[in-house]
Order: C-alpha cells, then structure tokens, then sequence
C-alpha cells in the first residue's frame, strides 16, 4: 500500500481513483466492506483504489472536549487499512485550517487534486467539510462537474456490491445481531462495547480482537513479589481501553512472537485506596524473560470478570492463580 501524506499540494496523479473518506478509526467491519468495494470499483475502472483519512480524529480539533478515545493510533491504522488490499491511503493533515476548509475546497483539493476520483463511495451519512456541511448530496453535485460519481451505501441495504463486499457485509450484519436492530457497525458501538467490558462483542464488530499498544515500562514490582510479574504498557491518553477487570488475551511483542497473557486492567484496589488511573498489566504465562523498553501490543480476547478487591494477599494471590488457570483454558479453545 503506498501512504501519501497530504501536508502540501499534491502530485498530479498518472491515473485515476476510487477513492472513500473517513476518520476509519478501528478500521472494523462496516469499514472493511466499503473498502472492499471501493477496491471492486477500481478493478472495474481500471484505476487505483484510495482511502482518505486523517492524521488524527478531526473531532480533536473541531470539539477537543468531548472527542473520542480511539481505538487505533494512526500507525496501526495504516497497518489495518494496508490488510484491507487497498493501493493508496492519503493521510490527510487535519488542523485549524482544515476544519475550516470548505467541503467543495476539500472535494477540489484532495478527491480530485491528488487522486483525480472517478468514483467515491462512502456510508449513505457521511458528512465531512467546514461545520459537517458536505454529504452525499454536495459529492454528487460537485462530482457531476468534476467527472466523478458518487456511491451512498447503508449496512441495511448494500445490494449490487463486489462478491467481497458483500460477505463483509454480511459478516457485519451478522455482528449487529437481531437484538438491536437500529445499530450499525460503527466505532460509537464498538467504544460503547468496551467501556461496558463487552469484548464478545466489541470483536465481533471489529472483525478481529481490540489491541492495544504501548512501550513496557517499570513499575512498583508487586507483580513479581507475588509470583506474578507484570508487563506495565504505558498506553497513551487518547486510546481507549477497555473496562476495569481481568482479561484473557495475547501478547504480541516487537519481533512478532505472540504469547498466552492474564491481564489485569485497573487500579488495584486491593493495595490503594485511590488511583488516578487504571494500569494496564500483563503477565505473560510460564515466561521468563525481560521486556522492558519494548513497543509490545496487547490483544483483548475475553473478559474474565471485574476487577476485585481482596481481603488479604493470600486470597489475592489464589485469586490470581486462578484467573491464570483460567486464561490458558479460554487461550487454548
């Protein structure tokens, strides 16, 4: 996947594009199947097919207050987005100057300046430009002068998509479920997912297991004292992390190796009254090792149950042992 970083004015582009827009925070399911169309109509086309996205979440600029955590940083982003099999991701710098931008600025600047679009096809609600005022509606009418078409799709009703796209989107459908029939696979859902410590269903709108990066770094040893070390990630501010509790899950370190891992999020009651924030703690199963000063991820495969505050370190440490016992049985299946 080639990664274009639209901090200036762009090259002229030799061909032509089919090309979508969005934050693409999680890169998840709903995500995945307008990609995969986007990539259908390019094979039609004869062109290359296109993500815009952004270098951070635009609502941090727009309403710093009350932006969302995300759910991946931009590196993971284009990571996912280069899985997806689409040829070009346009990261988009998104400032003061570009919240204030003009949706038809932005429709000659980006979709026809550097990718010359010849198709865009984005969600049915897409709102995007200076105060959300560009929609659909605006693409199609500036796409008929510049030469582009423009394609809305619902997760309700996509008919007529690529073989691909279609089981992606019956793959989403699916992970919405009969019981909430208004919902759509979206980052809102997926967010609300985590934050109650559904990480059933928080997977099943991703399409794959959350994951969470961040750099081991030292800690108050507790863990070790134990019996127990723990890998301390220093997760940064602004990604979500999953409710307080005990999980089962992977831990992937730099050179790839993936490891059985108990993890404990929270903030240990047990020891503190108070903190200021939860810790996220793996201890990595029948492994001994350093990993200190390593960029690792953690990957969110079942929760066990709540975060507990126990009576006294014995009953902790049994409790511990039993939450082990227990990741290695949901691990192994």
């Amino acid at each position: 996947m080639e990664i274009i970083r639209a901090d200036g004015p762009c090259p002229v582009p030799e061909v032509g594009a089919a090309v979508t827009i969005g934050a693409y925070d999680g890169v998840h399911l709903g995500h995945r199947a307008v990609i995969a169309e986007v990539r259908h109509r390019a094979e039609e086309l004869g062109v290359r097919s296109a993500v815009v996205t952004f270098d951070r979440h635009p609502a941090m600029v727009v309403r710093p207050e009350s932006a969302p955590l995300l759910l991946t940083d931009l590196d993971q982003k284009l990571e996912l987005l280069a899985g997806t099999g689409v040829d070009v991701a346009l990261v988009v710098r998104f400032d003061e100057g570009r919240a204030t931008e003009s949706a038809e600025d932005f429709v000659s600047e980006v979709l026809v300046g550097c990718l010359a679009a010849e198709v865009v096809v984005v969600g049915e609600d897409f709102h995007f430009g200076h105060r959300r005022q560009g929609n659909v509606a605006l693409l199609r009418t500036t796409g008929a002068e510049a030469g582009f078409t423009v394609e809305g799709l619902s997760l309700r009703s996509a008919t007529d998509v690529g073989a691909e796209a279609a089981a992606i989107w019956a793959d989403a459908t699916d992970a919405v479920g009969g019981d909430a029939p208004e919902e759509k696979v979206s980052s809102t859902a997926i967010r609300a997912a985590l934050v109650a410590g559904d990480i059933e269903r928080a997977t099943a709108l991703l399409g794959r297991p959350h994951e969470i990066r961040g750099l081991v770094s030292p800690g108050d040893k507790r863990g070790r004292e134990l019996g127990f070390p723990t890998a301390n990630v220093a997760v940064p501010g602004e990604i979500l992390m999953p409710a307080d509790g005990i999980y089962a899950g992977w831990f992937m370190r730099a050179d790839g190796t993936r490891l059985p891992t108990a993890i404990n999020l929270g903030r240990r009651p047990t020891f503190y009254e108070q903190a200021h924030a939860s810790l996220l703690e793996a201890h990595v199963l029948d492994f001994d090792g350093d990993l200190y000063g390593e960029r690792v991820a953690v990957r969110f495969v079942a929760r066990l149950h709540g975060e507990v505050k126990y009576e006294s370190v014995e009953a902790l440490v049994a409790g511990i042992e039993r939450d082990c016992d227990r990741a290695r049985q949901v691990l192994a299946g």
